[in-house]
Parts: structure tokens; sequence; C-alpha cells
């Protein structure tokens, strides 16, 4: 089922619950009023109706425990969720990172750099523990982590890449867009195949 993104809140109750799963998918910048911060002026495609109705799905997904896997934006609209911040903008917030919108003008399988993954977290049970080439299309990035979130992939330089819910049977977000992945890296696949097994349970 695909949600549309500007459905009205008081309508996402009906659509909820017939939920077994929830993937929250890549797109724009958040507007970052949502964390509390002022607008740095280099924020692109923001849609305030998508982010409100995505936040309300996080939200929900948190709070019922559904399984869930946040993609991209989605691991940033999962952070918002739980109370935490985002990086608005990596280059000039972040000068001494690495290139994360790299994959621009590229294929989107194409790897471009490498994330550590925590050998005792539900990301390495999926795809593998320790060192994992990822593609990246982003400028935003997790700042302070959100309540009962657990960063559990890093890239080498300290931007997050992985977290996972602590209180929850099945909540990953990633910042690199691994449906892009599957053909290049099978391993990828192993995050939607968790993601379809939980939400049979």
């Amino acid at each position: 089922m695909i949600i549309p993104p500007h459905l009205e809140i008081e309508l996402l109750q009906g659509v909820l619950d017939g939920l077994n799963g929830l993937v929250l998918s890549g797109g724009g910048d958040i507007h970052p009023s949502l964390f509390g911060e002022a607008d740095c002026g280099l924020l692109w495609r923001v849609d305030e109706r998508r982010d409100d109705g995505e936040l309300a799905l996080a939200r929900w997904a948190l709070r019922e425990r559904v399984p869930t896997l946040a993609i991209c934006r989605g691991i940033q609209i999962l952070n918002v969720a739980a109370g935490g911040t985002l990086i608005q903008d990596i280059p000039t917030q972040r000068p001494s990172a690495l290139p994360h919108s790299s994959v621009t003008g590229q294929p989107r399988a194409t790897i471009a750099h490498v994330v550590d993954v925590e050998l005792d977290s539900l990301i390495a049970r999926l795809i593998g523990a320790g060192e994992c080439g990822v593609n990246s299309s982003h400028h935003q990035a997790v700042k302070d982590v959100g309540h009962q979130l657990r960063v559990v992939a890093n890239a080498r330089d300290g931007i997050v890449e992985g977290l996972e819910a602590t209180d929850h049977p099945f909540c990953v977000g990633v910042q690199w867009h691994p449906e892009a992945m599957v053909e290049t890296t099978p391993a990828m696949r192993g995050l939607f195949t968790g993601l379809v097994e939980a939400a049979r349970m």
C-alpha cells in the first residue's frame, strides 16, 4: 500500500489499522522547525505536509511497535519522531566529512563510502557486521539521537548511517539506499526480507 504523502492526519488512522509493517522512504529535506532549529538556507525539496504525515506515521510505528524500515530521509524522520535533531547540511556544518551526495549523476548503486556495522545489531544480522560499502545521496543527517534509538552504523567520518529502536521488535533505519543495491550487493535484500518476516508475526 502506498500512503499518499499529503493524506490528512485525521484520515491516517483508517490506513494504519490495515498495516503490518512500514517503509519510510527517501525524499527531500525535513524542515528544521520540526526539531527546534532555524532554516540554514541550504534546504531543498522541503514539503512540510509530507513532513507532518510521515512524522505521524513514524510516531505511530514507534508507539505501536510496528515493524519499520526507514531509508535515507526515512532514518531522519525516524530520528526526529523520537525527539532527535538533524545536521541540516553536511558540507557546511561538518566540513571535514566525506562526500555524502556523491551518487548524483552516477548509477544509484555506486559505492560512495564505507560504513562500519556493529556486531551486536539487528542490521548486522540482516546484512552482516563490520565494513560495508554503501551508496550515498543526502546532505542532511542524524545529529542528536532520538529517545530509545541506538546508533549501530557509522561512516568513517562519524556521520550516523544506521539506527535501531531499543524497545521494538523491528525498527531499523539506514542512511543509504539499499533498494538500489540489491542487484549489485545481494546482502542488502536482508533488510527487506527482515521487514517482511517481522510483519508476518
